[in-house]
């Protein structure tokens, strides 16, 4: 039986050590502590939700030391992705990853390679199909200023500031377009830091997910009107209220019934109609405590494998 597939990974030691992201700092630049017991609970609704709609899910260890290993989107990504084919033909190609979470690496290298899949490593900076994704015909790769992640002082108050940075580099891109080959690549600029990977601005979703919603606020006018040449009518505005909920940052799962898109909670009634619109069922699960704490929601807490035949 084919399923869709998807990796998790397992929230027992789920905490902020790093505290490289905005969500997960207070306004006073310390570390936000999470609720471990209630993280867990929702992991697990969310789990039996993307489970009874059909999906195949492989669950990575509790990693004590990489507790962003939770956030498994930044793995890397599978090409290609949504192809019926073994997966001895496809690759995963993994991430370069921060500092703190280099670790990780090595655990989803061990794990891509069990399961039969050739492993590739990208050059420069980069997290994996939380940037870089299909829409339709296009792949969207999406890129940010890099700086290093710090405490700073500033005028006001507090006297100091944490100063975030976008997580993927932009000199990836000629390596990615060898790996899609004449697959047009859709260069997206993000230019605001609460928005630090392209899935917490962009969602692909439809029959054949040629359908694109985005969100203006996080990226550079060129890179919008680009969108706009490329999608048309496709192209679905968020508002900011929908984006800060990280709406965007939600999973199209390819059930036996057809897509299905699983948002986070809060989602509006006009996103809701966006979707109902082009004919495509969705569930909303609560995943707030990765989100608020961690700044993952839905599509952070899992790496797309696609079609998968289930022994």
């Amino acid at each position: 039986m084919v399923k869709h597939a998807v990796l998790l990974g397992d929230p027992s030691f789920f905490r902020i050590k790093g505290g490289k992201n905005p969500y997960t700092r207070t306004r006073w630049g310390f570390k936000k502590k999470v609720d471990r017991v209630k993280a867990i609970s929702q992991w697990k609704r969310f789990k039996e939700t993307i489970e009874s709609l059909g999906a195949h899910i492989f669950v990575l260890p509790p990693q004590r030391e990489y507790p962003g290993a939770v956030f498994p989107a930044n793995a890397g990504f599978l090409f290609p992705k949504y192809e019926l084919l073994p997966w001895g033909r496809k690759r995963f190609y993994l991430s370069h990853l921060a500092f703190h979470r280099k670790g990780e690496e090595v655990i989803y290298r061990d794990f891509f390679i069990s399961k039969g899949l050739p492993v590739e490593k990208l050059p420069y900076a980069f997290e994996g199909e939380a940037d870089f994704f299909p829409c339709g015909e296009f792949y969207i790769f999406s890129y940010g200023r890099m700086v290093k992640p710090g405490f700073r002082p500033r005028l006001g108050w507090p006297p100091y500031e944490y100063r975030f940075s976008h997580r993927s580099d932009k000199r990836n891109a000629d390596f990615l377009q060898r790996v899609i080959g004449d697959a047009p690549l859709v260069q997206v600029c993000l230019t605001n830091v609460r928005c630090y990977h392209g899935d917490t601005a962009l969602f692909a979703f439809g029959r054949n997910r040629e359908c694109l919603l985005a969100y203006r606020g996080a990226m550079d006018s060129a890179s919008w009107e680009g969108l706009e040449r490329c999608w048309g009518r496709h192209l679905f505005p968020l508002s900011q209220r929908d984006a800060e909920n990280f709406t965007a940052n939600s999973f199209q799962l390819d059930t036996p019934n057809g897509p299905h898109v699983v948002f986070p909670e809060g989602v509006s009634a006009e996103v809701r109609r966006t979707v109902s619109s082009v004919g495509l069922p969705y569930t909303c699960v609560d995943v707030s405590e990765f989100f608020t704490k961690g700044g993952g929601s839905v599509k952070c807490l899992l790496c797309d494998l696609g079609p998968y035949v289930e022994k």
